[in-house]
């Protein structure tokens, strides 16, 4: 069964409390063969916002203005809204109205199911990713499954892409890239699916083209064999009745290059970091034997969650295991950045223009399903920052 990204959020939330520098034994390795780790004690987070949500907020996006939104998805049918902006007390609203919350079956492309992530694009608009699930899991709702673009200045729905050609009935559609620029306007999308197998979809946003690529690709699959360890636990589907299971999960976290023409991804269960170019998704020529022979195995990153990159071409790492970030370098180094007890489930990173990198910190591993059927979730939710060198991507 899948482990729904947006499931593992929360711990020690309170303000005062002090980050942790990562054990040694935890510094990630350098990617490249025969290449030594390079490691420094792991910076302070500061706490950007407690926010009040009445699910778990895996996706976090902030607008150039600073206004903050949060993605809930519906793990289950009990879940009463997917998407909120969040207020500076740390109050949050339905977004972009109580309305377009509702999951109603009859209106699909209108109705918000089940929103993993969002995010803005270079013009301060904001995309919102709807995996069409009302209850977490099953087939999406025919025509649920699609990308939302929102015009903040009128809090409205301007457009509505249809994602029906790119998904499958186990699909489980998790992560999002938008890239409007120099003529081009593309959207690049992971699909985590509802088993082992994954994907990515590319979406050319100009025509409306979707296309599914390296299904069930070794990049995009759960790995087998691999244990989620968050809060010294095990991650493990935990029945009230019965015995553990495992859980998986595909391509999840997803990042793209300053320039665009680099896709980075990697499946939730798995610790292999890959790239792939980003035209070559949606050449019409190109086989799904070429692309998948275009996949780059940039090596071993940790167990994550999100993903993103900056100017210089740096990825950051959401370190599950170790309520940690990291940064990998173009040249394969990986450092330890910062570190902090109250990012319980590192998950959704996001870059604002005065160079601070904020991540949610979703609890997901304390959702009942993981805990003999018991809510172990402690609300607010922490959304973390700390200052780097650079700018968005």
């Amino acid at each position: 069964m899948p482990l729904l990204r947006r499931d593992l959020l929360a711990g020690g939330l309170s303000a005062t409390a002090l980050a942790t520098t990562l054990p040694a034994a935890a510094q990630a390795p350098a990617t490249r063969t025969g290449e030594a780790a390079t490691s420094r004690p792991a910076g302070a987070m500061e706490l950007a916002h407690l926010v009040q949500a009445p699910s778990t907020p895996t996706g976090l996006a902030i607008s150039r203005g600073g206004r903050v939104f949060v993605m809930m998805p519906r793990f289950n049918a009990e879940v009463p809204i997917t998407v909120a902006e969040v207020a500076p007390d740390g109050s949050v609203t339905p977004y972009p109205s109580a309305a377009a919350n509702e999951p109603d079956r009859s209106r699909p492309q209108s109705a918000l199911f089940h929103v993993p992530n969002g995010v803005f694009d270079r013009d301060d608009t904001l995309w919102l990713l709807d995996a069409g699930l009302p209850e977490g899991k099953g087939p999406p709702v025919p025509g649920g499954a699609k990308l939302l673009q929102i015009d903040l200045a009128r809090d409205a729905v301007t457009r509505v892409v249809p994602l029906e050609a790119g998904i499958t009935p186990s699909s489980s559609l998790n992560d999002l890239r938008v890239d409007i620029r120099d003529g081009r306007a593309l959207a690049y999308i992971t699909d985590q699916g509802q088993g082992e197998e994954g994907a990515l979809i590319a979406v050319d946003l100009a025509s409306g083209r979707v296309v599914r690529r390296l299904d069930g690709h070794a990049s995009t699959k759960s790995q087998k064999g691999v244990v989620k360890f968050v809060e010294k636990r095990p991650v493990m589907l935990r029945p009230p009745t019965g015995k553990a299971q495992p859980v998986s999960g595909g391509a999840n976290g997803i990042a793209l290059s300053p320039d665009g023409r680099r896709l980075y991804y990697a499946p939730l269960i798995g610790r292999r970091l890959y790239a792939v170019d980003a035209a070559i998704l949606l050449d019409p020529d190109a086989t799904d034997a070429e692309v998948a022979a275009g996949v780059e195995d940039l090596g071993e990153k940790g167990l994550t969650g999100g993903l993103i990159a900056d100017s210089k071409d740096r990825v950051y790492l959401s370190l599950q295991e170790h309520n940690a970030v990291a940064r990998r370098d173009p040249d394969g180094t990986i450092t330890v950045i910062a570190s902090d007890e109250r990012l319980v489930w590192a998950d959704t990173f996001w870059i604002t223009p005065d160079r601070w990198l904020y991540i949610s910190a979703a609890q997901v591993n304390r959702r009942p399903e993981y805990n003999g059927g018991k809510d172990e979730q402690t609300p607010p939710y922490a959304v973390l920052r700390i200052r780097i060198d650079a700018d968005p991507a």
